[in-house]
């Protein structure tokens, strides 16, 4: 009997080593190991891509197409396995980071190539030579966005918040810089990225307001046709003014509308601003959740979707986010935190232009 238990013992104590993960040399279980050596693959490949890149620039080498689309994915390889790194090694979790990312999220060692990888994008999505700037690039975005919600009947507290929000639509679009061209894209241009369908519409759309806005706000109106005799014979996008007032009519004039409900149901003022924006990036289902009724639990789950979310950071860093097949707006607003800091710039420059 005694025997019998004696190998009875030794069987489980062989069964719990077989079924137990592999440990490596520094005390890591197998899955530990993979997610150091797949972060460490990441961290490498990014730091090689930005070598090569500022290499190309500084000996003025020719660029490939779409130089930032290497760039844009080596980034978030890094972040997205080291959120793996850290969900297999929670003790990885280290400082916070000036960029405000999740600590879980990114190593705040690694700052400097965060400013290397801005630094690059700056370059490469230089204005084109011609391209008409403003003096008064934050204002304009505001004085624009406010006399159309106010042209599409909005009272003018509501038609403030629209201007705030605009505002961080330019931020979010372009970090608050104009005329910028666009490194991983050829369709998209100048400060609200606007493609040339896209401008087109939203030019066709103010033409019809025009005779509001002038009775609204005259001197305005009178820039306005300034900007557009400026702009004749150019691309739009590349004027400051047009293409922020025909990127607004395109994708966000009539939504301006829904202000005074949304507001309700999201009082963040971020929030607000990260619902526009996705505006720009998912219209469609944006548009639907409004009118559901049910905003905040309106759910997505088409692939189409949830691919153009993650190209644009949301859901698009460690397994857990990447495996999601589908979103409630509750959650895809928690999921846009890469925002949070461009729209606390904006809001920081609204308060500025208004002057409190």
């Amino acid at each position: 009997m005694g025997l019998r238990r004696l190998a009875a013992a030794a069987f489980a104590v062989l069964a719990l080593l077989v079924m137990a993960p592999a440990v490596g040399q520094a005390g890591l279980t197998s899955q530990q190991a993979a997610a150091v050596a797949a972060y460490d693959r990441a961290l490498a490949d990014f730091k090689s891509i930005l070598a090569e890149r500022r290499r190309q620039i500084d000996a003025k080498e020719p660029l490939p197409n779409l130089p930032g689309q290497a760039l844009y994915l080596a980034r978030v390889a890094v972040i997205s396995t080291y959120k793996d790194l850290t969900d297999a090694i929670p003790s990885r979790i280290g400082k916070p980071n000036k960029f405000e990312i999740p600590p879980a999220y990114f190593d705040a060692a690694i700052e400097p190539l965060i400013d290397e990888y801005a630094a690059l994008f700056e370059i490469m999505e230089a204005p084109p030579a011609g391209a008409q700037k403003s003096p008064t690039p934050f204002k304009d975005v505001v004085d624009l966005a406010v006399v159309i919600a106010r042209a599409k009947g909005l009272a003018s507290h509501h038609a403030e918040i629209a201007g705030r929000i605009s505002l961080g639509l330019f931020y979010a679009e372009t970090n608050g810089k104009q005329n910028v061209r666009n490194a991983r894209s050829n369709t998209y241009m100048g400060s609200f990225q606007t493609g040339p369908s896209e401008d087109r519409n939203g030019r066709k759309k103010w033409d019809k307001i025009k005779g509001d806005i002038a009775a609204i706000d005259p001197e305005l109106s009178a820039r306005d046709d300034k900007e557009e005799a400026r702009a004749r014979g150019t691309d739009h996008r590349f004027n400051h003014w047009t293409n922020v007032r025909d990127g607004l009519m395109n994708a966000h004039a009539e939504i301006f509308r829904e202000i005074p409900g949304i507001v309700k149901t999201l009082p963040d003022p971020i929030d607000q601003m990260k619902l526009f924006q996705l505006i720009q990036i998912v219209p469609t289902p944006t548009r639907s959740a409004l009118k559901s009724g049910d905003l905040l639990n309106y759910r997505v789950s088409s692939p189409t979707v949830m691919k153009y979310l993650r190209n644009n950071s949301i859901f698009a860093f460690g397994q857990a986010d990447r495996s999601r097949t589908s979103a409630r707006f509750r959650e895809i607003l928690a999921a846009m935190w890469l925002f949070n800091r461009k729209f606390e710039k904006a809001m920081g420059k609204h308060a500025e232009i208004k002057g409190r």
